[in-house]
């Protein structure tokens, strides 16, 4: 289900759910420097992505938002709420977006996130440092 971010409550719950899974990554990678972590909901709200997010009984479980680039999915964040991990909620929500060849970036120490992709078919296409110590891996999709 896409996500209206002019809807308070929604963005609100996008917000909470971002702020909560972008602090496991940071423990993951040991880098609390994420942007997408210290965002305001004006910020989120502005953002230009289109999201697409998946509820469970306890509220949003999860989100990926994309850009199209002409025919390429462009993935700019896929958040799932901590108490809805290894429930297949990535999964479902990469299954959702719109047909084309994809690209994503993640922490090159998050290991969960690397072995998700991979195991969708995504391959490596190189690494760029964004801080002392920390990189993040590129990754596409045909």
């Amino acid at each position: 289900m896409i996500l209206d971010l002019s809807d308070d409550t929604v963005l609100h719950e996008l917000w909470t759910v971002q702020r909560l899974a972008y602090a496991v990554e940071a423990e993951l990678i040991g880098f609390d420097g994420i942007p997408p972590l210290h965002e305001s909901l004006d910020e989120l709200r502005a953002c230009g992505e289109t999201f697409l997010g998946l509820y469970d009984e306890e509220g949003l479980a999860g989100a990926v938002s994309y850009r199209l680039d002409g025919s390429t999915v462009d993935i700019h964040r896929l958040v799932v709420h901590p108490r809805a991990h290894r429930r297949g909620i990535a999964s479902r929500l990469l299954d959702a977006l719109p047909d084309g060849p994809q690209v994503v970036s993640t922490g090159t120490k998050n290991e969960p996130a690397l072995a998700l992709y991979r195991g969708r078919g995504f391959v490596e296409t190189g690494t760029r440092e964004v801080g002392p110590g920390v990189s993040l891996t590129d990754l596409a999709k045909p």
